[in-house]
């Protein structure tokens, strides 16, 4: 089949920018152009790709299959113009890197500052989201390496690097101060009411299946998205947070919140960094990562 990338190249743009309109001003074409080329495409693959909307045009079932593929190429075209950009010129470059809040705030900013300062002709850019994320990120060509919170389930695709080592502890404020200055179980914590993150975070699903382990299941009275909030909500008493260490360190100091001395002991993990196994990295992405693994 003689694959005409011209098309491609205007679905997805038809996609990302929501109508045909838009999307042939950011092409310089005209309308009509883009809606033949889209009329072809549909012509040759035996199917639509959009429906009308109110505000425009939406994928069909068929067309976000297909949508998902052409992103990912998509990504991989720029990449590797990138790379060979690079290759030309070594003083200019960028890094995607991948990031949840806990990676990002203690273990990646330091590096990022260090970094910046030795190559300030490098653009940065640092998305945002749970480790789960990061890696479907990842595999999309959307980053270069991620900095997640292990583990991971196993995934031939990715290497994984292991860095700075991380503890999960529960904590609370004075108003369980009745469970302090003693072992309580974890079937006993079960009595109380518990505030975790949410289900798409590694960090719950390594505590989910720690309690799995003891046979005990832990029904949330709060779920939250970052760990920031779990330890608010913890200081102002609305009951037990699971967190990792590093977020409690300065209110358990202050005496604002103690941890809870489990009977079960929570093994503790790490922070890791990934990235596609035998896809080069950048010229910047790789020294970022020489930074992270030198110290």
């Amino acid at each position: 089949m003689d694959v005409n990338l011209e098309l491609y190249r205007i679905f997805y743009h038809v996609v990302k920018a929501g109508s045909i309109s838009k999307a042939s001003q950011e092409l310089f074409i005209s309308q009509p152009a883009v809606s033949q080329a889209i009329k072809k495409l549909e012509s040759r693959l035996g199917g639509q790709l959009f429906t009308r909307a109110p505000k425009g045009i939406v994928l069909t079932p068929e067309g976000e299959v297909l949508f998902k593929y052409i992103e990912q190429g998509y990504n991989m075209i720029m990449l590797a113009e990138s790379k060979f950009m690079e290759a030309i010129n070594l003083d200019i470059g960028s890094i995607r890197i991948g990031a949840s809040d806990m990676t990002l705030k203690y273990f990646l900013l330091p590096y990022l500052e260090e970094f910046h300062k030795q190559y300030p002709k490098v653009k940065i850019m640092v998305t945002n989201r749970p480790s789960p994320e990061t890696v479907e990120f990842l595999k999309k060509g959307a980053i270069d390496f991620g900095v997640v919170s292990l583990p991971l389930p196993d995934d031939d695709s990715l290497e994984i690097f292991k860095a700075t080592e991380i503890q999960d502890c529960f904590v609370a404020n004075e108003r369980f101060g009745h469970l302090a200055g003693r072992e309580v179980s974890i079937k006993e914590l079960a009595e109380y009411p518990i505030i975790m993150l949410e289900r798409n975070t590694s960090t719950r699903r390594y505590i989910d299946e720690f309690l799995s382990r003891h046979s005990v299941n832990l029904v949330p009275e709060f779920e939250l998205a970052t760990s920031d909030l779990i330890v608010e909500f913890a200081c102002r008493g609305l009951g037990i947070s699971c967190v990792v260490r590093n977020f409690a360190e300065e209110y358990i100091k202050k005496g604002t919140l103690f941890e809870i001395n489990l009977k079960e002991k929570i093994p503790p993990r790490h922070f890791g960094i990934i990235k596609l196994r035998n896809v080069p990295l950048t010229a910047a992405a790789k020294r970022f990562m020489e930074l992270i693994q030198s110290k």
